[in-house]
This record gives structure tokens, sequence and C-alpha cells, in this order.
């Protein structure tokens, strides 16, 4: 998890801290919002990640768990709201998505992680 913390702290231009939360929001997003099969094969495939991920409640924060009962577009809006807490402004959401998805393209390939963000409401407009 942390050659993946570092690599987006680069991308991105912030401090690891900030990317290590931000890497935990956007995996738990993913988690609660995607479909089971194809985002346990990115979690599977990118070390540390499962251990970040929250198991009960199943959301990050108040926000989150608001997002999922509400679903349709409301998770990834709840998302981008804990990023931007988080310290991130917009460009910094989109680099720190964007590199997160290239580095689980890399590991469990395109085709997987396309169909999680195509199944995603609102996750491509990040993108």
């Amino acid at each position: 998890m942390e050659e993946l913390v570092g690599r987006i702290a680069q991308a991105a231009g912030i401090g690891e801290d900030v990317a290590r939360q931000a890497v935990k929001i956007i995996l738990n997003f993913l988690n609660r919002e995607g479909p089971s099969d194809q985002v346990q094969k990115i979690l599977g495939a990118l070390p540390g990640a499962q251990d970040v991920i929250e198991t009960e409640g199943g959301g990050s924060g108040f926000l989150g768990g608001l997002g999922g009962m509400l679903g349709g577009g409301m998770g990834a809006m709840a998302a981008l709201n804990e990023l931007t807490s988080a310290g991130l402004d917009m460009s910094q959401v989109q680099s720190v998505t964007r590199e997160l998805m290239a580095t689980a393209r890399e590991h469990v390939g395109a085709e997987t992680v396309d169909e999680v963000v195509n199944s995603i409401p609102g996750l491509n407009q990040v993108l």
C-alpha cells in the first residue's frame, strides 16, 4: 500500500497522509457502490487494499452511509465531499482517482476496472 500511496502523492502533488486518506475513501466508495466481483478483484490485486476497507457500518462516515442509502450517484457525491473535506481540490481529486484507476488497470486489466467505473453513476465525471 505504501508504494501506491507514494505514487498517488507524487502524481497529485499532495502529502502521503492525505494520499492515504484519499485512497481509503475511494476504495471504500468502490466497495460500497461497485459490482462486488470486479471490486474484489481490484482489492485483491492492490497490496494492502483489503486492510483499509471498512467492514462495519457500510460507509465511511455519515455522508458515505447517507450516499449509500440514497444510491444513484449520491454515493459519488458523498465520496467527492469526503475527498474535498480531506483537503483535496477538484484537480487533486481527479489526479488521485486517475492514478488509483491506472494502478488498478496495471494489476487487473482495463476490462475489470472499466466495468467498475461504468457501473457507478457519477464516477466517469471525476475521471
